[in-house]
């Protein structure tokens, strides 16, 4: 008799955790989406904060274009899981600034959990990957 394999598992999510899945997607896209035209436009606020950081004014707007990049791929659902690869790429980074000088970072980190529940609530091949339940 054959085992099966549980990282081969196609399970469809129930339809709760596919409908929670994609607000908690549509809310971390709206917030990052928000981010990165914030600091494309230069906002004051996006600027001040990103100087209180040690990033020069000048480099804001690039910033936001390289958030915005992964962004774009995590809302797209083909290209979800690569833009969850990026944007904790582009959070890690913010945490290891943060922690530098000594400021909270816990909200990049929550963010990027967050990124992945997602798609774990609403991606069968995720959850094949990381079962929290035996098959």
């Amino acid at each position: 008799m054959e085992t099966p394999n549980i990282y081969l598992s196609r399970k469809n999510p129930s339809k709760g955790a596919a409908i929670t899945g994609w607000i908690l997607s549509g809310l971390c896209i709206l917030f990052l989406l928000v981010d990165a035209v914030m600091k494309i436009a230069l906002a004051a606020p996006s600027v001040q904060g990103s100087t209180q950081l040690g990033w020069p004014a000048e480099h804001v707007q690039g910033l936001g274009f390289i958030l915005l990049a992964p962004t774009i791929l995590y809302a797209i659902p083909r290209t979800a899981v690569l833009g969850a690869v990026l944007l904790c790429c582009y959070l890690g980074g913010a945490v290891a600034i943060m922690y530098r000088l000594n400021v909270p970072f816990y909200f990049p980190v929550v963010m990027g959990i967050l990124l992945w529940v997602a798609l774990y609530l609403r991606i069968p091949a995720i959850r094949s990957v990381f079962p929290l339940v035996k098959n």
